[in-house]
């Protein structure tokens, strides 16, 4: 990462920290952006968070703020995460990471998710520079990379990485996302499937973007 992006994500980071209001419980995503936002916590009293990965979780905890179990939390009023592609529907493509499914089981929980990017993730069309990460059962990794290839798809086994949930991950590069809602649903319809990465559903209420020129906010 260059020291000019490092910069952008701290700038951005900066500018999400102002929505979240003292004894709140935040619904914390997962990534670099996010990282830097997890370093400004602490000046802001929080009642406590919900992780949307093992790796939040420790980073969290490690300052000092309690972590919770979204079945005990109920809704959370805010979800704030980044993403490695957003178009201008603000829908968009994450899991580069691999904490897709937490990270879409907290967004759909929050009653609003502010998304936060720097200006290299803006695109006019989802897919077409990052894959599509798409979260599968173990077993059924040959049967889903084939089905993948009827739609047009070419997916590449993720070697080495297994989600917190023990599943293993298709980047799947090449699909013909002219709708991000209607490609989710074919994908969520694939046999073995557990999620993808594809935020239309769930797509962001709120982006922040942060350029040369500072912060842009977008709205849907």
């Amino acid at each position: 990462m260059s020291q000019q992006q490092n910069q952008l994500k701290q700038q951005v980071a900066a500018a999400a920290l102002k929505y979240i209001d003292e004894g709140m419980i935040l619904g914390v995503g997962t990534g670099s952006t996010v990282n830097c936002l997890i370093d400004l916590l602490p000046q802001i009293k929080l009642k406590g968070a919900v992780a949307s990965s093992q790796v939040t979780q420790d980073k969290l905890e490690a300052l000092g703020i309690e972590v919770m179990d979204l079945n005990y939390v109920g809704e959370l009023d805010l979800y704030i995460d980044g993403a490695d592609e957003v178009n201008p529907n603000l829908q968009l493509i994450k899991g580069g990471g691999g904490a897709l499914t937490r990270e879409k089981i907290v967004a759909a929980a929050s009653k609003q998710f502010i998304c936060m990017v720097d200006e290299s993730k803006w695109v006019t069309q989802l897919g077409r520079e990052f894959p599509v990460p798409i979260e599968v059962l173990p077993q059924a990794r040959s049967y889903v990379a084939r089905e993948l290839v009827k739609l047009g798809g070419e997916p590449v086994y993720r070697e080495g990485f297994v989600t917190d949930y023990g599943n293993v991950i298709l980047d799947t590069y090449q699909l013909d996302i002219d709708s991000a809602s209607e490609m989710e649903q074919i994908l969520n319809n694939i046999v073995g499937v557990v999620c993808n990465g594809i935020f239309a559903a769930n797509q962001a209420d709120t982006l922040l973007i942060a350029k040369q020129s500072g912060v842009e906010t977008l709205k849907r």
